[in-house]
């Protein structure tokens, strides 16, 4: 399930009112494939999608794993060699669940499909992805988005920035 195609290639920002209507499309999506049992968040950025979600379909059990993939926070960010993973104690016992990763965005495709790897050698019976946005223009994944995760958002072809960043960058690479 995914949203639209957006060819713009400039950095842009997403509005609170986006994020609410790309959850919503997530949430239904999921919905129809049944309500997980648990939702996992991509620490940092999945975080606020995940409470949302959690809030949409009535899932109370939300956990956090951290992967991490760029470098830093700046626009088109180095990324290591691999995701990293830390504190991966604090995804507890999935064992047997159905599980909903969700993550902000998926430029390359690997933070996600790591922490996907991991939900499921952790033992969860059934494990479905979604994020906000897809940058096409970064995904590296060897097959398409949209067989690679499950629910989609939208799909983009710029870097994004979210609600929750813009603070942190007022003043840095001109926006305001």
């Amino acid at each position: 399930m995914t949203g639209t195609i957006d060819e713009d290639t400039s950095t842009t920002a997403l509005t609170w009112n986006m994020i609410e209507k790309h959850a919503a499309r997530i949430a239904a999506a999921a919905r129809a494939g049944g309500v997980p049992q648990t939702i996992v968040a991509v620490v940092r950025g999945g975080m606020v999608p995940a409470v949302v979600l959690a809030h949409q379909l009535g899932v109370r059990d939300v956990r956090a794993l951290e992967v991490t993939h760029n470098v830093d926070d700046s626009t088109n960010a180095a990324k290591t060699a691999r995701p990293q993973t830390r504190n991966g104690d604090s995804l507890g016992d999935v064992t047997g669940l159905d599980v909903l990763v969700v993550d902000d965005v998926a430029g390359t495709g690997e933070t996600l499909a790591t922490a996907v790897r991991l939900v499921e050698q952790a033992g969860a019976a059934r494990v479905r992805s979604a994020v906000l946005v897809v940058n096409e223009a970064n995904w590296t994944g060897g097959r398409p988005p949209g067989e690679s995760v499950t629910c989609i958002g939208e799909m983009v072809r710029r870097w994004v920035i979210f609600p929750w960043e813009t603070s942190a960058l007022v003043g840095r690479e001109g926006v305001s």
